[in-house]
């Protein structure tokens, strides 16, 4: 029984994570083309609490209840994009500095030792 649900909690964050807008743009976020972009996605986390607090105003004036569940799924997105920024700067900059190590690595090697054919060199010209 455990197992079974298991799985089956498995293969719903398996679909939410292949299929909702928010979780496929944060996964764009985390490509090597796309670290860039993290701080400017994190905006996103203002438009979504905008909207939370325009939902929440529209429940107090007498909405049905169940728009709460929209708030909170605004806010879980704002809090989201917001923590998503400062992980894809951290991120860039150890890719960075990575690049960097190779690319001096590379140019102060020195290149390597042309092999010396012995058995070229063991025959005497006559």
């Amino acid at each position: 029984m455990f197992q079974l649900l298991i799985a089956f909690v498995s293969r719903i964050y398996a679909f939410l994570q292949q299929s909702m807008p928010t979780n496929i743009l944060i996964r764009a976020t985390h490509t090597r083309r796309g670290l860039k972009w993290g701080v400017p996605a994190m905006l996103l986390a203002v438009v979504y609490i905008v909207i939370a607090a325009a939902l929440a105003q529209w429940v107090a004036g007498g909405a049905p209840g169940w728009i709460n569940l929209l708030v909170l799924l605004c806010l879980w997105n704002a809090l989201k994009f917001a923590v998503n920024g400062p992980i894809t700067v951290v991120r860039l900059l150890r890719l960075r500095a990575h690049e960097r190590r190779y690319r001096d690595e590379k140019l102060t090697a020195r290149p390597p030792e042309t092999p010396v054919n012995y058995r070229a060199a063991a025959v005497k010209p006559r």
